[in-house]
């Protein structure tokens, strides 16, 4: 559970640094749309996670950065509230969920979670890269940065 708390604390650091560097820099919409994304799937996950149909959740609308903002931190509430009452134990049970094409899965809540994480951190390298080709300076998003 220590490992999964960390990767999350670590998920709203990273996500508050790309927001910051899209606030302050010149509008990016591939970077904007890629952080929209991140921020969706974050929350269809959580959906998932809850037991919740999320077939309804956009996974690819563009928002603004105010309205990623709000996400940031709404996601950040929702995960950090749904891990205070996992255990060690709940992260091997299953979830049954269907993806957008509507295809049934299970997996277990370590999974998703790991994978949240990863899936986020994939991105947030493209969105490093666009910006590097914009000649914006990238933000280190990296997990060892982040706990040092």
């Amino acid at each position: 559970m220590e490992t999964i708390q960390s990767m999350f604390k670590h998920i709203h650091w990273a996500n508050q640094r790309i927001l910051e560097t899209l606030q302050n820099g010149e509008e990016h919409k591939q970077a904007n749309t890629l952080f929209s994304h991140i921020l969706h799937a974050e929350n269809v996950w959580f959906t998932r996670l809850l037991g919740r149909d999320s077939s309804h959740l956009p996974i690819w609308a563009e928002v603004s950065l105010d309205t990623c903002i709000e996400m940031v931190n709404q996601n950040h509430q929702n995960y950090a509230e749904f891990l205070s009452k996992l255990s060690n134990s709940d992260l091997d049970q299953e979830v049954s969920y269907k993806n957008s094409k509507g295809a049934e899965f299970q997996n277990t809540i370590r999974e998703i979670l790991t994978h949240v994480a990863l899936h986020g951190q994939y991105h947030r390298g493209q969105i490093n890269q666009l910006l590097r080709i914009a000649a914006t300076e990238p933000i280190n998003v990296d997990f060892i940065t982040f706990k040092r």
